[in-house]
């Protein structure tokens, strides 16, 4: 057995699109372009308004802040909580007291075809 890290102390800083406290710990990317990491936003961090560059999917593991598509509205999102972009789609998040998630982006990333809605 191999063990590895991808706590915040290994992550690379997100400094584009006026990002702030925010971190990102690659963990992963496979043969078909489909890249995997963790994101840590600290208190009052922003992964600032960007367009996605393919479909994204955004996994609250820990924590709760808020996430935006293309309308100004900031949507609530906690751990257990998902959001998903598709390409193009400009998007942000953020949280007031820290937040970490698991990104999965690449073609083919298609979350309806196995995870609920979440109702609002």
């Amino acid at each position: 057995m191999k063990r590895f890290r991808f706590d915040q102390q290994v992550g690379k800083t997100i400094d584009r699109y006026n990002s702030v406290h925010a971190t990102i710990s690659r963990v992963i990317r496979t043969p078909d372009s489909v890249s995997i990491g963790c994101i840590h936003l600290e208190a009052g961090g922003v992964v600032g308004y960007h367009p996605a560059t393919c479909p994204q999917l955004f996994l609250v593991v820990s924590g709760e802040g808020w996430v935006r598509g293309e309308g100004s509205e900031r949507i609530p999102i906690q751990s257990g909580q998902a959001a998903f972009w598709i390409t193009g789609e400009g998007h942000e998040s953020g949280s007031e007291t820290g937040m970490t998630a698991i990104v999965i982006e690449g073609d083919g990333v298609d979350p309806e075809s196995f995870m609920s809605l979440l109702e609002t």
